[in-house]
């Protein structure tokens, strides 16, 4: 293993000349600046040296110097994920929000919005109990048949060439074509909305106002929904008990093809790069032994869709890890971080196997809700298994060393995974289905 980078002086010096701590803040005066140019590089070693110099808990900066705590070990991200009543999820909590600029780059994350991510106890349940009901009612053979039918049409598009970017022309096309049958969007939305979701997954300078084109994306599905009721998510969610209004509706679809869409699509390509550079499951491309689904258990803990969160807010003064956390504290969850902590992965290059405990659908109240972790799942996989199948001679085009990782700290996705295979015969089937088609 190679030494881990030293934090950069910006980020870790109390001695640089200006360098104060933030009002309230005194761990801060010497707090780590996640947006550094140094947090992209090697995010793993970082968290190494994060972890040896501050322990669990880290004292960050945000973008504009905004004071947060960084979650990096795994016990105290199930502490702070398992206490709802200590570490809230609503935003409006947070002591420092009046003095955010209006541009600032997290503000998406940030801000509340009638959405189930930021509701609390009894409407956390009624709201996520509707979302739970009605992604149930997925029929999961349905859903793999929808799944592989999609991944031939995307590869169709490229068989025939001999080359692919697998990101671009794969993996960032299959969840959102396969969300837009589950929740009866029309097709023709697909691409602008892969573009703006991956905006606001990246927490950029543009991703607040391509919250706003999300959600009116989503209020026109509503009301082509209730005029025309379907066997789909969103009639579903109509159709529930639970009563949900039409602005609980709009939110909570919007929300739920964000998560599933991007981190669907990451699982999928950092998935198939485990696969074309580790020798371990390169074997998988031959029919040797290690299986997709160890694959894709391995990238969960590895390298997980999102690395970090700006999540929790603290609902009162308490201690973590020997920091004082004021009321109102925001906390960063680093899933990436927590899945790495020595007490629960030794060796940073063994093997998972089965092994489960990762922290990368969260945890607790506010972990990715059920069943949508197996949905995703199945989703991923199939992609995966459909790749292999139709590209069995798929190979890289550029050394492994030479692929790049998305500068963002919060999302952990490959720039481009560019590939030669023998060129194809694309298979021709029908260019969409309705959700009863498929029935």
């Amino acid at each position: 293993m190679t030494k881990p980078p030293a934090l950069p002086d910006s980020a870790a010096s109390p001695s640089e000349p200006g360098r104060e701590s933030p009002d309230g803040y005194p761990d801060h005066a010497d707090a780590v600046r996640l947006y550094e140019p140094e947090m992209y590089d090697d995010p793993a070693a970082l968290y190494e040296e994060m972890r040896r110099k501050y322990g669990p808990v880290v004292p960050v900066l945000l973008d504009g110097d905004v004071p947060a705590w960084l979650v990096i070990g795994y016990r105290e991200l199930h502490h702070v994920t398992s206490q709802p009543q200590l570490f809230g999820r609503d935003p409006r909590r947070w002591n420092l929000s009046e003095r955010l600029p209006p541009d600032w780059p997290l503000r998406s994350y940030v801000t509340w919005a009638p959405s189930v991510v930021f509701t609390e106890g009894a409407e956390r349940m009624r709201r996520g109990g509707a979302i739970g009901d009605s992604l149930d009612e997925i029929d999961r053979t349905e859903l793999t048949l929808i799944c592989e039918q999609v991944a031939d049409l995307v590869i169709d598009a490229f068989a025939g060439d001999g080359r692919a970017d697998l990101v671009s022309q794969y993996a960032s096309r299959i969840p959102a074509q396969v969300i837009a049958r589950i929740f009866g969007m029309p097709e023709a939305d697909v691409p602008a909305l892969v573009e703006e979701v991956t905006i606001v997954l990246d927490g950029g300078k543009d991703a607040f106002a391509m919250v706003e084109r999300i959600v009116a994306r989503v209020t026109g599905l509503l009301a082509s929904k209730r005029a025309r009721p379907d066997r789909d998510v969103m009639s579903g969610l109509l159709a529930h008990p639970a009563g949900l209004t039409d602005d609980e509706i709009v939110h909570d679809t919007m929300t739920l093809v964000m998560a599933s869409h991007g981190s669907s699509a990451n699982w999928i390509g950092n998935t198939l790069r485990l696969m074309l550079v580790d020798d371990h499951f390169q074997m998988d491309l031959q029919g040797g032994r290690s299986s997709v689904g160890e694959a894709l258990n391995q990238v969960l803990w590895k390298d997980p869709p999102m690395q970090n969160t700006p999540a929790r807010f603290s609902a009162q003064d308490c201690e973590l890890a020997g920091h004082r956390i004021r009321r109102g504290d925001l906390l960063v969850l680093s899933l990436a971080a927590a899945n790495a902590d020595p007490q629960v992965q030794p060796g940073a290059d063994a093997y998972t196997g089965p092994n489960r405990a990762h922290m990368s659908f969260s945890h607790g109240e506010y972990g990715c809700p059920y069943p949508a972790p197996e949905l995703g799942e199945i989703i991923a996989k199939t992609a995966v298994e459909v790749l292999l199948d139709r590209l069995p001679d798929v190979h890289l085009v550029v050394a492994p060393e030479d692929l790049r990782w998305r500068r963002s700290i919060w999302i952990r996705a490959l720039e481009s995974l560019p590939v030669q295979f023998t060129p194809g015969t694309p298979i021709g089937r029908p260019s969409s289905h309705s959700w009863d088609d498929l029935r």
